[in-house]
C-alpha cells in the first residue's frame, strides 16, 4: 500500500448480485468471474479495509418466474436463499485460492458447508482480517437479498453500502437503451424512494436511511472504482442524507 493511500473506509459491506458470477460459459457459475471479484476484494483488503460481503443468486433462480407459474412465494424464496449458499461457497473457494482467508455464514442451517450467523462472531471474524460472506438472506422469505445487504451491513457496523453494478451509478433512465440518460453523483434516500429508482429495493433503502448508513453504487468491473471508492475517490453515485 502507497503511504498516501489511506482508505476512507475501515468496514465495507459489498452487495453483490448473483449475475456477477455469470460469465460466457454455459454455466450458472463461471469459476474465472468468481477469480476476478476475489481478486477485486483482495485488492481492497489489502488496503487493511475489512470486507464483508452479500450475494444474490439471480444466476441460479430467479423467484418471479415460479411467481408466474403460480408457485408460493415463500417456496420461491427459500430456493433463492439456497442458491445464494451455492453462490457464497464458490466465491469462498475462489477467494482461498489467491491466499485469502474466508468464511461464510448463512441463516438457513446448512452446517456441513457454512457457520450459521453469528453477529458477534462474524465481527471478530472481521477484526482477524478474514472476508465474511453471508449467505441464506435474512433466513426468511418475502425479503430481499438487498434488504440482508442493508440488515447485515447496520448489524456489523460498516461505514458503507457499496452495491456493485455493471453501470457506473445511478441515472435517471436506463443508459443502455436512452444516451441522453444524466447520471447522479448524489441522491438522498427519499429522492431515491420518490423517484423510483432502481437502486435497492425501499425495504433496504429505508433501512439504510433510518440507521443513517450511505450506499454507494459503483460498476464493479471498471478494475480500479472499488479501490477508488474505498480510498475516498469520487466514484459512482452516492445516496445518503440530505
Amino acid at each position: 500500500m502507497n503511504a498516501k493511500e489511506q482508505p476512507k473506509y475501515s468496514r465495507i459491506l459489498l452487495k453483490l448480485s448473483g449475475e456477477s458470477l455469470l460469465g460466457d460459459t454455459e454455466h450458472v457459475i463461471d469459476v474465472s468471474k468468481a477469480e476476478e471479484l476475489a481478486l477485486r476484494v483482495k485488492d481492497v483488503q489489502e488496503l487493511g479495509v475489512q470486507v464483508a460481503i452479500v450475494i444474490g443468486a439471480g444466476n441460479i433462480w430467479r423467484g418471479k418466474d415460479g411467481l408466474e407459474h403460480g408457485m408460493e412465494r415463500a417456496t420461491a424464496d427459500y430456493m433463492g436463499m439456497m442458491g445464494t449458499v451455492m453462490n457464497a461457497l464458490a466465491l469462498m473457494d475462489a477467494m482461498e485460492r489467491h491466499s485469502m482467508i474466508v468464511r461464510v455464514q448463512s441463516a438457513m442451517e446448512m452446517r456441513q458447508v457454512a457457520e450459521p450467523y453469528i453477529r458477534r462472531r462474524a465481527i471478530r471474524h472481521l477484526e482477524k482480517g478474514r472476508v465474511v460472506i453471508f449467505a441464506g438472506g435474512t433466513g426468511n422469505p418475502f425479503f430481499s437479498t438487498d434488504t440482508a445487504a442493508a440488515l447485515r451491513a447496520i448489524e456489523i457496523n460498516a461505514q458503507v453500502l457499496i452495491k456493485a453494478t455493471k453501470v457506473d451509478g445511478v441515472y435517471d433512465s436506463d443508459p443502455k437503451h436512452n444516451p441522453n440518460a444524466t447520471r447522479f453523483e448524489r441522491l438522498s434516500y427519499m429522492e431515491t424512494i420518490n423517484r423510483r429508482l432502481e437502486v435497492m429495493d425501499s425495504t433496504a433503502i429505508s433501512l439504510c436511511m433510518d440507521n443513517n448508513l450511505p450506499i454507494l453504487v459503483l460498476n464493479l468491473w471498471n478494475k480500479s472504482d472499488l479501490r477508488k471508492a474505498v480510498l475516498g475517490e469520487t466514484v459512482g453515485t452516492l445516496v445518503a442524507a440530505g
